[in-house]
């Protein structure tokens, strides 16, 4: 990982997107700051192409998608996009599985949320649960006390041992049933929304995340960027970032966002 600083500005003036996680990233203590948010607006106004990519649920995705300046968002780690259409004013959701086989999942994701409750003591189901289509969120820090390393281990490994997927945030730890992740929603959502192929652009966008189920990004994209906090999950992520910013959550975005719209010459197309 190379500091932020040192980010190439001819790269920098290349750059028509941003792709980003939500929690630890655009948040500082579970809140949105302003800052944050007016530099999503800046970055909007810019004509730079904005999506974020998150492990919250469609309830929540359903709202950032209408009412936040971006051009679309990824969540419950790659089950589905949502992208409002302005022309249009219709909010697209996009599922990869059917809703038969996303409720036939949910039946057996409660169970095994209720086994991993039972012997994992100190794990709540995530207060966002209730919102979710595709996943179950176990929350191992963000509404009770601070679970163990072990104890988050032993959580991902309950959910291998059910067949199940399971990816660790800064805050929860996700799991799920199909053959989906962020990446692969992503690169779908850019081809059907906007026509573009990231295997051949990416080096036109960034991404920046902080946690090991960013990991995936992380290598998929040469200018991806950590905020400073992701060295906390150092020795958990199979992939590091490129860059690394010099501020923590939101501050850490912030810092990236100025450095593009200093130097950036957009030429990306308005949302």
């Amino acid at each position: 990982m190379q500091p932020l600083k040192r980010f190439p500005l001819a790269a920098r003036r290349t750059i028509r997107g941003l792709f980003s996680d939500i929690d630890d990233t655009l948040t500082t203590n579970g809140r949105l700051p302003s800052e944050a948010y007016a530099a999503l607006e800046r970055l909007y106004e810019k004509k730079l192409r904005v999506v974020l990519i998150t492990g919250r649920p469609a309830g929540w995705c359903d709202h950032i998608a209408r009412m936040w300046p971006v051009g679309g968002v990824v969540g419950e780690n790659g089950a589905f996009y949502f992208y409002y259409d302005y022309q249009q004013k219709k909010l697209r959701k996009r599922f990869l599985l059917a809703a038969g086989e996303r409720a036939k999942n949910r039946k057996k994701l409660e169970l095994l949320g209720k086994k991993i409750l039972r012997r994992v003591p100190g794990a709540a189901l995530a207060s966002d649960q209730l919102y979710r289509e595709s996943d179950l969120a176990i929350d191992f820090c963000e509404d009770v006390k601070r679970l163990s390393e072990k104890q988050v281990d032993r959580i991902v490994e309950m959910m291998h041992a059910a067949g199940a997927t399971a990816k660790l945030s800064s805050i929860h730890v996700n799991g799920w049933y199909g053959s989906y992740n962020k990446l692969d929603m992503t690169i779908k959502m850019m081809r059907e929304c906007y026509g573009v192929d990231l295997a051949k652009q990416k080096s036109q966008y960034i991404f920046v995340g902080d946690s090991p189920n960013d990991a995936p990004l992380f290598e998929f994209f040469p200018h991806s960027v950590g905020v400073a906090n992701v060295l906390d999950f150092r020795t958990r992520l199979t992939h590091l970032p490129t860059y690394v910013t010099s501020r923590r959550h939101s501050a850490g975005f912030r810092e990236l966002a100025d450095l593009l719209l200093s130097n950036l010459q957009s030429t990306g197309d308005r949302l």
